[in-house]
């Protein structure tokens, strides 16, 4: 039985490249598909009025979502206690804004009034995984649900729909697209809530050909980068040894503002200084879009990206989040199959 106000390890989703892939990875029948916001995914506890927001990494956000609390607060009823799982997005005349927006809100410790007018947020429930004594876990999504319709209003609920039908699936997939959204989960209706766990109960879609990768790594840049670690050693996360395989390093991708605030980050996560290049605890994670995966002997990984690039700063994931190594390999097998590439 989980204790309010500690967290837990939130269920993970499996990429696909498309929703015909995502189908045939939930073997068919009817779904949920529901969109994927571009925010930060959120693990909210209750209990007698009493409300704490949890990230991803498990770590206690509360101080820096006061409207998410009074959301909560006004909207939850007929609860004593409950662990609730949702998205928080930033929002700007109702159109979501970039991720990297909604971090600045994350980050916050002072003047959070001033931040909560200047980057409204916006919550979208999609999960119960707790309520009065009662651990869910264990029923099935629809049931879950269901209890989740009960105590919260629609307009806190993230937008989806029940079909078995790809063609259907497909044109909700592109609304959610065009409507300034990150793509959209694929849910099978029985599947039971995982802790901390991938598997083929819930897909993710997404149009970009991205992964999350943990910066090890980093060297001095040159030119216009000069002063700032700009060039970032990437890798997989390999639970088989505990460890990081590098897949290769990338300078592109960041603002000047952002690689500041890389710099700074990296040089308090040194752990070896061999003077035009530093290694790093690993704690930052990176999305990363690439053109290829490729044989390489360069690195530990036995991988290596093309052209990769960063995307955003998951500052909301764990190192243990990260895309594996295996996952990696799996991707590398199915571009092959998909696109007719040599190994």
């Amino acid at each position: 039985m989980p204790k309010l106000f500690n967290p837990i390890r939130p269920m993970l989703a499996t990429p696909a490249r498309s929703i015909v892939e995502a189908f045939n990875m939930v073997g068919g029948g009817e779904v949920a598909v529901e969109v994927k916001y571009d925010g930060a995914r959120v693990q909210i506890h209750y209990k007698d009025g009493d409300v704490k927001i949890f990230s991803r990494r498990l770590t206690d956000v509360t101080g820096s979502l006061p409207d998410v609390v009074d959301n909560v607060l006004n909207n939850l009823s007929g609860v004593r206690e409950a662990i609730l799982e949702g998205e928080v997005i930033a929002i700007k005349n109702d159109k979501p804004l970039p991720f990297q927006e909604l971090m600045k809100r994350f980050r916050r410790i002072k003047d959070i009034d001033k931040a909560v007018k200047e980057i409204p947020t916006k919550l979208y429930l999609f999960d119960i995984i707790y309520i009065d004594g009662h651990l869910l876990i264990d029923k099935m999504y629809v049931d879950r649900y269901m209890v989740l319709e009960r105590i919260v209003p629609s307009s806190l609920l993230a937008d989806r729909i029940l079909t078995s039908k790809m063609e259907e699936a497909e044109k909700f997939y592109k609304e959610a697209i065009q409507e300034g959204h990150e793509g959209v989960m694929i849910k099978r209706l029985d599947s039971p809530y995982i802790l901390g766990s991938r598997g083929k109960h819930w897909i993710k879609v997404k149009p970009a050909e991205t992964i999350d990768l943990v910066i090890v790594g980093a060297e001095w840049g040159h030119g216009r980068r000069r002063g700032w670690l700009s060039d970032y050693y990437l890798a997989t996360y390999n639970p088989e040894t505990g460890g990081y395989d590098i897949v290769g390093k990338t300078f592109k991708g960041l603002t000047d503002e952002e690689f500041q605030y890389m710099t700074r980050r990296l040089l308090e996560l040194m752990v070896e200084d061999e003077g035009y290049r530093i290694w790093v605890r690993p704690e930052i994670v990176v999305e990363v879009a690439y053109n290829e995966i490729q044989r390489s002997p360069k690195y530990s990984s036995g991988m290596a990206l093309r052209l990769a690039r960063i995307t955003r700063i998951r500052e909301d994931k764990s190192p243990h989040e990260a895309t594996t190594t295996q996952e990696l390999r799996d991707l590398y097998r199915n571009q092959i199959r998909f696109r007719g590439l040599k190994s």
